[in-house]
């Protein structure tokens, strides 16, 4: 059972008295509350796109189950704080008109498989490159922050129909991107309150 240490839950408390989520179901009001809470912007409670609580939930249940969870960056890695994520940025060598991140999308596949909860927050290239490679993930945490590509990429996501965590501007991050991953990695059936 994870300890809530007290500054957390203070922190709960003050975006909850700022911000209604509590018309949100379970899992999505968990992942909207973390990622407001790991960026301080309540701008999330609008721009986030969860594409539907049973996809949370089959996520969750995957990542209960062991599912790996790949991140695009180290960042995004760090970040995730109750598995050890594969991300292979270091290995990776740009080629063939692909980035770093975009690369290393193909070395995670080849070591994962279908099945994995995929966390983009930095590259993307690397949202683009898992929505061509067609990885058939849990799902897709698409979170990619920056001018160039990055609203387009989490478009792209949308439209493909893949079960995903989104939003519909150019910031994102590392910080929200693991946020999101962790909520499904806290809830717990047994809780209504997964922080």
């Amino acid at each position: 059972m994870r300890i809530v240490h007290p500054i957390e839950a203070r922190s709960y408390e003050i975006l909850r008295s700022r911000a209604d989520t509590s018309g949100l179901p379970p899992l999505t009001r968990a992942v909207t509350e973390r990622v407001i809470h790991a960026s301080a912007d309540l701008g999330y409670l609008a721009d986030l796109v969860v594409s539907a609580e049973e996809d949370l939930r089959r996520a969750a249940d995957a990542l209960r189950a062991g599912a790996p969870v790949v991140t695009d960056v180290e960042m995004v890695a760090a970040g995730i704080t109750a598995v050890a994520p594969v991300c292979h940025v270091r290995r990776a060598v740009a080629r063939d008109g692909l980035t770093r991140s975009a690369a290393a999308v193909h070395l995670a596949y080849d070591e994962v498989g279908p099945g994995a909860v995929w966390a983009v927050g930095n590259a993307p290239t690397a949202l683009e490159e898992i929505l061509r490679l067609g990885v058939r993930p849990a799902l897709v945490v698409g979170l990619p922050v920056g001018f160039v590509g990055a609203a387009e990429s989490k478009a792209a996501l949308r439209a493909s129909g893949l079960p995903a965590v989104s939003n519909r501007g150019e910031k994102g991050g590392s910080a929200v991107a693991a946020a999101a991953v962790n909520a499904l990695l806290y809830a717990s059936e047994d809780r209504e309150d997964p922080l």
